[in-house]
């Protein structure tokens, strides 16, 4: 038996002996393969050979190399040199505890992370990219990252380019492939045509990953998969570069708002420190210390674990996630933008009427109709299949010559079609666009006459009539061809005869009204985006009882610069006649406009719109360009489907903001009263080993956050990021904490005289309870008694404070500097921890109803361009 292909051969020019394969004419001998493809055998040892057909393969580290990359971390990289130095210098105990936490973190969060990824990854399978490949004879279904050199495969309209390879087949396939070429329009594809030179863009024998099917079908040979192919030659997959999200810009704000806050404290505890001459090493390991105590740096865990989970309830619902920041974008979502068909029409689409001009039954419209149907190639549309199934013609003597595949452009598709001696272009598309080609039209004897002002305006009329009707409408013309023609051209498709009209009903859906009320109900614009008339776009409106409160037409669109595009596209909730680049630029206006923008889509010419928009949306039966794009699939081509989506988006991010905002007022606040107590106290508040054992169990209270529910009015309204409220809670609450913890500090000093040890200890339990309890305030807005926490929650909370206080009375209570309370000491902090805990609740009231909180609310409105401005 031959050796196994390798991805070097066949030989090529020199310098790269790979780079020009499509012009060698060996190609399928030195791949050891045959037109009847692989054998399973062969193909799982090739997939051995030459790994998954994807690009991130070499970016998958070993668990150990993962935990080591998280040691990245500035500030758990400046506690390791700090945990150095002070074993240098004989410190070893302080250089265990700091060397002890840094790693319990670090593993504790690639756990809980590589546990949500793993769920996520498995929901990601339940829509990959599949395809048609030949193993053993026959054509099955297989994962596209399972395709191997060697594999041949089916290429249709819709379909993605999996890999790069050879056409051994190939029906009018026309390819998009500006991703390598950056030529915008596609290229038509042949069989063995070995191009002259090495230029890609002549190879037109070959398609490669990244390109997109047009129109047509074919049969590929796979020769590169990988990053062998001509994409993975410089170094993956060349994309358009996706505008960061309003999740992306609210966390990169709060990052920098931390870093603001954290560098001026512990600058000012080290100024402070050196001015009353203290141990150098001890004050730098405690402001180091202050600095973790201030970031919440499990933040990356609680946002992966709680968007993971979030993710797993919605695939419940039907719906997929493959991006997992988009289930926050989803709740933060105040516009959607969906396309017709399917999504608010039934898509049982059935020929309803075939008129002439006049709008009289004429079955000549009927035959030209099913004659351009039947002989076009590529996958048919719900409107063919319509007209094939409705009429019954002898195509016995009609041969197909050539074809002018359809494009979202000139929106028309051409056949030649020879019959016995002459020659017919038969043309059907959209109405205007086909008799904007026309100089004659039929009359009912079937006969050719010019166009007149009368018969022009008759057609004019029996076309809006049939769309405002609600009818979908194509029209049909064609005429004479040359005889001997042997070639169909785009300026063929001039000087035609209008033979008439196709109408087509597409009933809308009996819920599609009510999903789109609900989600108006719920602070999310709809707005429709349609290649339909406006006058089917308004008709369908009618019977969903949407409101129409503008239109944009496609021809409009076009005349309006980006700017004047941002205005007029707020107003209008309905957009006719536009194409895929006009629905594109209406997302990006909208995204402009400071709106957190959805898209449903599920054709080629949606790819765009889902590739900007914030969350982009489609389903299961999309084609696979729709399908890559989307960062959602839904399982059933539902609208209503989205309604429960949106409220488990906001249900996500109130999960996120819980943690932020407590961990944020309660650790600056902490963190706010060692700061100051440096001023005063002769020895530090807290050892930096103590102030790392209260960071992580204060932190391990949080991880149960995702399994929380939260108030109703949380989920009534779109949610965004807002780090102004953020920083004006914080400064608020913070200061709060920080008068019991100084009220804590007199207590001890003047009424108990505690001593160093016994200060630090009582500190620690009380700085623990306010932080860890202080949740049970802050996670709503309401009284904290009318709003249920999980239990998880509640468990949590009972269970770290119990371990904290049994801690102090254990033996390995001096390993951390801590001695046993006395009883009353409880007492009085507990008394202390209550009154805390009042006072907050008041504060939160009071600040939730001035003006620090007055113009900066969670939910989306004016001034959130300026606010989510990068």
């Amino acid at each position: 038996m031959p050796n196994e292909y390798t991805q070097t051969n066949p030989p090529g020019p020199a310098g790269h002996p790979d780079a020009c394969w499509w012009r060698s004419d060996a190609v399928l001998s030195s791949l050891h393969a045959s037109l009847g493809g692989l054998s399973s055998a062969q193909a799982r040892r090739r997939l051995r050979t030459f790994g998954p057909n994807r690009f991130d393969t070499a970016g998958r580290h070993r668990p150990c190399l993962e935990i080591l990359s998280r040691l990245r971390n500035p500030l758990v990289l400046l506690l390791l040199v700090a945990g150095a130095v002070s074993a240098a210098v004989g410190e070893t105990l302080s250089a265990g505890i700091i060397a002890f936490m840094v790693l319990l973190s670090v593993i504790f969060d690639y756990l809980q992370e590589h546990k949500a990824e793993r769920a996520a990854e498995n929901l990601r399978q339940m829509v990959a990219l599949k395809t048609m490949a030949q193993h053993d004879g026959a054509y099955r279904e297989i994962p596209v990252e399972n395709l191997v050199p060697g594999d041949m495969i089916r290429l249709s309209a819709g379909s993605l380019v999996p890999a790069d390879g050879l056409m051994i087949e190939a029906t009018d396939l026309f390819v998009q492939q500006a991703a390598l070429t950056g030529e915008s329009f596609p290229v038509e594809k042949h069989p063995h045509a070995v191009p002259a030179d090495d230029a890609l863009d002549h190879a037109t024998n070959a398609v490669f990953m990244g390109s997109s099917v047009i129109s047509g079908t074919g049969t590929m040979l796979i020769v590169k998969t990988g990053k062998s192919t001509q994409l993975g030659l410089v170094g993956g997959v060349i994309a358009g570069h996706r505008p960061p999200t309003a999740f992306d810009m609210g966390l990169r704000q709060f990052g920098y708002l931390i870093l603001r806050v954290t560098f001026l404290l512990v600058l000012f505890v080290l100024l402070a420190n050196g001015l009353m001459k203290r141990p150098w090493l001890e004050s730098s390991l405690f402001s180091l210390a202050l600095a973790v105590g201030l970031t919440p740096e499990l933040l990356p865990m609680i946002v992966t674990v709680t968007l993971s989970r979030g993710a797993i309830r919605l695939s419940k619902q039907g719906v997929i996630v493959k991006r997992l920041s988009a289930m926050q974008d989803l709740g933060s979502m105040d516009i959607l933008c969906t396309d017709k068909t399917g999504t608010l029409t039934e898509a049982r689409i059935s020929l309803s009427s075939h008129v002439d001009i006049a709008g009289r039954d004429n079955e000549h419209v009927l035959e030209w109709a099913y004659l351009n149907s039947r002989f076009e190639t590529g996958v048919h549309t719900p409107l063919e299949d319509a007209i094939l199934a409705e009429a019954h013609v002898d195509i016995s003597a009609w041969i197909k010559v050539d074809e002018v595949p359809f494009d979202f452009e000139r929106r028309r598709l051409s056949v030649l079609l020879r019959h016995r001696d002459e020659s017919f272009l038969i043309v059907k598309g959209a109405p205007e666009d086909v008799l904007g080609h026309c100089d004659q039209y039929e009359d009912t004897n079937a006969q050719a006459r010019p166009w007149t002002a009368q018969s022009r305006a008759l057609a004019q009329e029996t076309l809006r009539g049939l769309c405002a009707n609600g009818y979908r409408v194509l029209g049909i013309a064609w005429k004479k061809a040359q005889a001997g023609t042997t070639q169909a051209k785009l300026e063929d498709e001039n000087d035609l005869i209008f033979a008439g009209y196709t109408a087509f009903l597409d009933p809308p859906k009996t819920d599609a009204g009510e999903a789109i009320a609900h989600l108006t109900g719920q602070g999310v614009a709809v707005k429709i985006l349609t290649g339909d008339s406006d006058l089917v776009a308004r008709h369908l409106c009618d019977a969903l009882g949407v409101p129409v409160t503008g239109v944009l037409m496609g021809h409009e669109i076009a005349l309006l610069d980006d700017h004047a595009l941002t205005v007029r596209a707020e107003s209008a909730n309905l957009f006719c006649r536009i194409s895929p680049i006009q629905k594109n630029r209406l997302v990006l206006a909208l995204r402009r406009r400071g709106h957190v923008v959805g898209f449903v889509g599920d054709g080629i010419n949606d790819a765009p719109a889902l590739h900007s928009a914030d969350v982009g949306i489609s389903v299961d039966t999309a084609v696979d360009v729709a399908k890559d794009s989307a960062d959602m699939i839904m399982l059933r081509h539902d609208l209503g489907m989205l309604e429960e989506g949106v409220r488990e988006g906001r249900r996500t991010f109130a999960n996120i903001r819980k943690y932020i905002m407590v961990g944020t007022s309660s650790n600056f606040g902490n963190m706010l009263s060692m700061a100051g107590a440096v001023l005063f106290l002769p020895f530090l508040p807290m050892l930096p080993t103590q102030v790392l054992l209260n960071n992580v169990l204060y932190d391990l209270s949080e991880t149960v956050l995702p399994l929380d529910g939260v108030d109703e009015a949380d989920v009534k309204l779109p949610q965004h990021w807002d780090v102004t409220l953020l920083r004006n809670f914080m400064l608020i609450l913070g200061p709060v904490s920080s008068l019991f913890d100084f009220l804590t500090f007199y207590l001890l000093l003047r009424v108990l005289e505690a001593g160093e040890a016994l200060f630090q200890t009582s500190w620690f339990i009380e700085s623990l309870a306010t932080q860890i309890l202080v949740i049970f305030v802050i996670r709503t807005r309401g009284n904290p008694f009318f709003s249920h926490p999980h239990p998880a929650l509640w468990a949590a909370a009972a269970s770290l404070l119990v371990f904290a206080v049994a801690l102090v009375f254990s033996p390995l209570a001096g390993l951390f500097g801590f001695v046993a309370l006395p009883w009353p000491y409880f007492l009085a902090l507990g008394f202390l921890v209550a009154m805390y805990l009042a006072l907050a609740q008041w504060v939160k009231t009071l600040f939730y109803r001035s003006k620090l909180a007055r113009g900066h609310d969670w939910t989306v409105g004016k001034g959130m361009a300026k606010r989510l401005k990068p």
